[in-house]
């Protein structure tokens, strides 16, 4: 029995899109979240800009990065006044004592507007790194920024610098001298301390195993990370500084997690939080971005923590099941297509879909439109995962035509070079089979 077809209107050129589309190699990536340390007291940050529309200006005035999203904002400069009044409804919502977290979940499912503090505060309330109650949030931010600054100092420097930075003001004259210069006296370098050690417990060996390892391709990946953006990309003070935030952020998240460490494409992920809280007007929140991105980096992996274990590959929670349950989603609203693709042409969804998943269609779409995007990924109160999975799902709908009109070599060039399209429209198809799914 063949299923109902898809209304034509989806595929109306109606909603095609200029903005440019970018590729990459398919990467992993997996996560694992840390510990608190003791507060400090920080007066609160106000997120309530001007009600204006504007884009948001970087912290140098010697970088330019936001071509593509100044497009978005151009292209969107008729709806001023619909965007003014959703501006209004989230500054109203954020000035709250305590904030109706299912209330901004519902705004922000539909899109945040670009402005001054308003995406960077929604996403750290979405990711649970502000609490509900705006009393908490100086204390929390003081808390979280003091403790990354702490796992700075502890994993971004040798082990001569951590000794020298440990030596004690009980030691003789002659003892400090020594641990002042970054040495212990013999008597005190144990085999596993020692820095011509092999054993596997000596912190030397586990330190330049990690950077032989893991920093020389944490250095490519950040490097090559939106090359088209000036934020990220180029010689400038302001680029060569973001690119070492995102290179710290990674070098310390792989510390913290040496069963896990770095996987090849999390530059991708961190890359869309850094930028927005680096954009943040608050001098003091862009001052701290890369201590808040970290926070929200490792809760965001959290939650696709199971897709991108590789010991997990083959199990009911690893990726294959996940791209798995992205067929049985297609097939379900709409089957004919499904057939098509899998069935005639024998396109297997992980030929594309596997980067899709992993990367949260960070390189099927311009920077704006990923932003777009993960508003609404970001919104689900269930976790990012079954959206991120009904968008993917509407993403093969909206080009159906196509692929039922091609073969194997046409459609996988298709789908590994996804085509612009509205990004409003691709998301309101989303939902649709979110509710088809939950009343069928």
């Amino acid at each position: 029995m063949v299923k109902k077809r898809v209304p034509d209107w989806l595929n109306s050129s109606l909603w095609s899109a200029s903005p440019s589309v970018t590729n990459d190699d398919c990467r992993r990536y997996d996560s694992k979240p840390s510990t608190p340390t003791p507060p400090s007291p920080v007066a609160p940050p106000l997120p309530v800009p001007p009600p204006v529309v504007v884009v948001v200006q970087e912290q140098s005035s010697k970088a330019e990065p936001k071509e593509s999203v100044d497009d978005v904002h151009d292209a969107s400069s008729n709806s001023s006044a619909e965007d003014i009044s959703r501006q209004a409804q989230f500054l109203a919502e954020l000035s709250k004592k305590v904030i109706n977290l299912r209330e901004l979940r519902t705004l922000a499912s539909q899109g945040i507007p670009d402005v001054a503090a308003i995406r960077s505060t929604v996403w750290k309330l979405l990711l649970g790194y502000l609490p509900s109650d705006r009393g908490h949030w100086s204390s929390e931010l003081a808390k979280k920024r003091s403790q990354y600054k702490h796992f700075k100092e502890e994993l971004l420097m040798n082990p001569s610098e951590i000794t020298r930075r440990l030596g004690t003001s009980t030691s003789s004259d002659e003892e400090s001298k020594l641990e002042g210069s970054g040495m212990l006296s013999r008597s005190e370098i144990t085999h596993g301390e020692h820095p011509l050690s092999l054993g596997k417990t000596s912190v030397w060996n586990q330190f330049f195993q990690l950077d032989t390892e893991i920093i020389e391709q944490i250095d490519r990946d950040v490097k090559r990370t939106h090359p088209d953006m000036n934020f990220f990309s180029g010689d400038t003070p302001f680029a060569k500084a973001n690119q070492e935030a995102l290179r710290n952020i990674l070098i310390v998240f792989a510390k913290l997690n040496p069963g896990i460490r770095y996987v090849q494409g999390m530059n991708e992920i961190l890359a869309p939080l850094f930028y927005v809280f680096k954009n943040d007007p608050d001098e003091e929140n862009a001052a701290s971005a890369e201590a808040d991105t970290f926070f929200c980096f490792v809760e965001l992996l959290s939650g696709f923590r199971d897709n991108f274990c590789q010991q997990l590959d083959n199990s009911v929670v690893g990726i294959r099941s996940t791209i798995t349950r992205l067929s049985q989603l297609l097939k379900e609203h709409d089957g004919e297509l499904w057939r098509h693709l899998e069935v005639t042409t024998k396109v297997n969804p992980q030929f594309y879909a596997f980067r899709w998943i992993t990367l949260l269609l960070t390189q099927e779409f311009n920077f704006a439109d990923s932003l777009q995007i993960w508003d609404t990924l970001l919104s689900d109160p269930e976790g990012p995962q079954e959206t991120l999975l009904r968008v993917c799902c509407a993403m093969l709908i909206l080009v159906r035509r196509r692929l039922l009109a091609g073969d194997f070599t046409s459609n996988l060039k298709l789908l590994q070079n996804y085509p612009s399209t509205n990004i409003s429209h691709l998301l309101y198809v989303a939902n649709k089979i979110r509710v088809q799914s939950s009343t069928g």
